[in-house]
């Protein structure tokens, strides 16, 4: 079970957009495309047939999952995940500091 999953609201700890917060929007294995974040300058060719033009493109560009830590909407502050299994044998995500549960 993954600790970070799409959807979660996550802050970068480390890099040049440290205490920069947004939303997964794709997990690719290691590495996570947080939205607003890590923003890269792309040379883009034009491609007529699907209809791209070219130029300089900014597009987000995927981090380390290890130099991000989910938000805790309560505390206001980062906070680690942890797993448990419940009595009926699923697994849960939870927050390390609270013992929440994460919707």
């Amino acid at each position: 079970m993954l600790k970070i999953k799409n959807g979660d609201e996550v802050v970068v700890t480390t890099g040049r957009d440290k205490g920069k917060r947004g939303k997964v929007s794709k997990l690719l294995g290691r590495r996570v495309v947080v939205s607003g974040v890590n923003i890269v300058k792309r040379h883009q060719k034009p491609v007529p047939q699907k209809g791209i033009q070219g130029g300089v493109v900014e597009k987000e560009s995927p981090i380390d999952i290890s130099n991000v830590a989910i938000w805790n909407s309560a505390t206001g502050r980062p906070d680690k995940v942890g797993i448990i299994t419940q009595a009926d044998g699923s697994k849960v995500r939870i927050f390390k500091s609270t013992k929440a549960v994460i919707a």
